[in-house]
Parts: C-alpha cells; structure tokens; sequence
C-alpha cells in the first residue's frame, strides 16, 4: 500500500513495448496504523462514517470521496463501477449519475445496492449495503447548478453506457453544445440526476498486524436501531 504523499508521476510507468513481471504472491503488506474497537466504533454508523471520511479528507488522499457502487442486472450479474459520495445524513449516501446509464437502468429494477469506499492508505475500507431511491428534482437541480461548467457540458453531452462512434464524435458533440450555450446557464438534463442509498448495514473495516483486521459491522433492526457486532477477519 503506497504512502498517502505518494504520487505517481509519467516516468514511473514502463515505457511503451515494455512489460514489468512480477512474482504477485511476493506482493503484501503489513497492516499496523491503527484498530477498531467497540467502544471507538461507538453505536451510530453515520457518526462513524463522517469521522472516517474526515480522515480520508484531512490526510488528503486521492479522491477521498470516491466509492465503488455495484448493482445487479435481470440476468443476476453484478456490475461494479466507482462514483463521487456528494453528500450523506441519516436518510442515506446520495451520488449522481446519468439515470438512463447501465447502472441507472439497473438500480431502476433492481434497487438493492452495495458500496464500498477504499481508503487504502489509511488501511481502511468501509462496505455498505442498500437500496437506492432516485433524490427530488429540485435536489439534482440545485446539485447540477453547483457544478463547474464543463461538467455541466459534459453531463449533456455523454449518452452514458451507450456505444457511440468515435472519440472525435463525441468531441464534435461537446464542440457544438459549448456554442449552443455559449452565454446561457447549462440546464440539467431531465435523465441526469441522484440516487440516494439508505443503508441497512455497514461494515467497517481496519487493517491489522498479521491479518487479524478489525471488522465492525452495524446492522439495521426492524426497529430502526442499529445492532453492532464483530466479525472474525
């Protein structure tokens, strides 16, 4: 696991007709920056995810918001794709995406998600299960405003998961709406919005010595409280 200063610049990559082997058994870290007990865990999961995804803000990793999301299709698949979190509270963790994109066509019928954010220099990784609603309208509205413009443009140009013809195509397409709107505020198309993910259980998992991690899970009862337990790594 590299260190979180750590960057990765063009002449750490093998030049072109090269290849670099490499004995993948051989590949391994030790896992000693911290544990999870109980009592640090405490009894709300939300409490604990802002506390872990401050951590990940403050050590200033690389995309420190950024999660994995997977969904399922009709025919029982799983796809596994990374989004940004913008934003989370009780009610769940909210992402934006094009709804009519592959994993917007399958959250539509199949809303049972999971996510996972993968803090690796902090040796953290948290897994959550959950079913995702699509957020209100105004909601995308006022996210979609607060975007910078070129991924405003973006979000209007790109039929997502769809095959287009070319590169160059979709440049043309991003050419010709700049000057469509060229002076005028970009409006959010009506397939482009959030999903909000209302969790059922977390896990949250710390790295330790000798592969004895620490896994927390919170699990929700029919109640609406959250049941904690340990699970052995």
């Amino acid at each position: 696991m590299a260190d979180a200063s750590e960057d990765l610049s063009p002449d750490d990559l093998p030049a072109a007709g090269t290849h670099r082997s490499a004995d993948l058994r051989a590949v391994r870290e030790d896992y000693s920056l911290a544990g999870l007990s109980e009592e640090e865990a405490g009894d709300d999961p939300f409490a604990l995810l802002r506390r872990w995804m401050d951590d990940a803000i403050e050590a200033d990793l690389y995309d420190p918001t950024a999660m994995v999301v997977s969904t399922v299709g009709d025919d029982g698949r799983p796809s596994s794709r990374m989004v940004l979190c913008k934003g989370f509270d009780e009610r769940g963790l909210v992402f934006y995406t094009n709804q009519q994109s592959r994993k917007g066509q399958e959250l539509g019928e199949h809303p049972d998600c999971a996510l996972l954010f993968p803090w690796h220099p902090l040796q953290r990784q948290v897994r959550i299960e959950g079913t995702a609603s699509v957020v209100d309208a105004g909601e995308s509205d006022e996210y979609f405003a607060s975007r910078p413009r070129p991924s405003q443009l973006g979000a209007v140009a790109s039929p997502q998961s769809q095959r287009v013809a070319s590169r160059e195509a979709l440049d043309q397409r991003l050419a010709a709406l700049e000057e469509q709107y060229d002076g005028q505020d970009v409006p959010r198309p009506p397939q482009w919005g959030g999903y909000r993910v209302a969790p059922t259980y977390f896990e949250f998992w710390q790295g330790r010595k000798g592969r004895l991690h620490d896994r927390v899970v919170f699990e929700k009862c029919d109640d609406g409280s959250w049941e904690r337990y340990r699970l052995a790594p």
